[in-house]
């Protein structure tokens, strides 16, 4: 599926599960026929992530709804700035608030936290990438968020990417076995899978280079000092992509930029973001 059926699909299953069998509170309170506004109000700074999300969250339940964006997603937002207004039936204002909000709080959170480790990269060769480290059915958003804020977007799952971290070559027999391999299954039943390959030593790293050129497409440094960073990729040359990973932070990202690495992944960026304060207030005209 693309993005926007993936995205279809996390709005019919969200809304089922927020609505069950019915609205009880709108239902019994406002009239069906009702047409209402509201304004997203922004109560605290940061990185706007998931306008285009909540457009299409409204437009889904009511095709007729007029939404008006103030804002564009990755701009910077301040307290007491309008995001969007809405005009639409107030039964579809009520009934999509709760997941308009949800999105967009854990989105604009997890952008504002990308925005501030992408900034510590300008001027280096380094791009930010993310991880698997996601919530449960909300990866799509939470990956896109990241790509809103700067970042890029590693796999999605298990389906995309060969990688093989620590667990696979400890159960396979070793670094050189597992390439093997992987590198059979891929050109018997999926050629266009890239292979990635986790290293724990530079002892690791050279026995990469002994197998795995043509094979490999990057090789992970995890838990590696920025020392030993620059070490591999000295060794490593233009022959695979590099990526370090494993204890990478706001104040140490600029340390493994400058030993040359082309990728840092951190899942940080995603599980240790908090989201912002938004909220959707209805416009009464007296």
């Amino acid at each position: 599926m693309n993005f926007d059926e993936q995205l279809r699909h996390l709005i019919v299953e969200a809304l089922q599960e927020d609505i069950g069998d019915g609205d009880h509170s709108t239902l019994s309170s406002i009239a069906a026929t009702e047409k209402g506004k509201a304004v997203l109000k922004i109560k605290q700074d940061g990185i706007l992530a998931g306008l285009a999300v909540a457009q299409k969250i409204f437009l889904f339940k009511e095709p007729t709804a007029v939404f008006v964006p103030y804002k564009k997603d990755g701009e910077a937002m301040y307290f007491g700035e309008k995001a969007f207004e809405v005009e639409a039936l107030v039964h579809t204002i009520l009934q999509c608030e709760r997941l308009v909000l949800n999105c967009m709080q854990r989105m604009s959170g997890i952008a504002t936290l990308t925005k501030q480790y992408t900034d510590k990269l300008v001027g280096y060769k380094t791009k930010l990438l993310d991880t698997r480290k996601t919530t449960p059915n909300f990866r799509l958003l939470e990956k896109e968020a990241v790509r809103i804020a700067g970042g890029v977007n590693h796999r999605f799952g298990l389906y995309d990417m060969i990688m093989l971290k620590d667990n696979h070559i400890d159960y396979c027999g070793g670094i050189e076995k597992a390439i093997e391999k992987a590198w059979r299954y891929v050109q018997e039943n999926k050629p266009e899978l890239k292979i990635e390959v986790e290293t724990r030593s530079i002892a690791d790293v050279e026995k990469v280079l002994a197998v795995g050129r043509n094979k490999v497409t990057r090789v992970m440094l995890d838990n590696f000092n920025p020392a030993d960073v620059a070490h591999a990729v000295s060794l490593i040359g233009e022959i695979f992509e590099t990526e370090a990973s494993g204890g990478i932070n706001l104040q140490n990202i600029e340390d493994y930029a400058k030993a040359g690495v082309d990728y840092v992944s951190v899942g940080a960026l995603i599980h240790q973001a908090k989201s912002l304060d938004l909220s959707l207030k209805a416009v009464i005209v007296k």
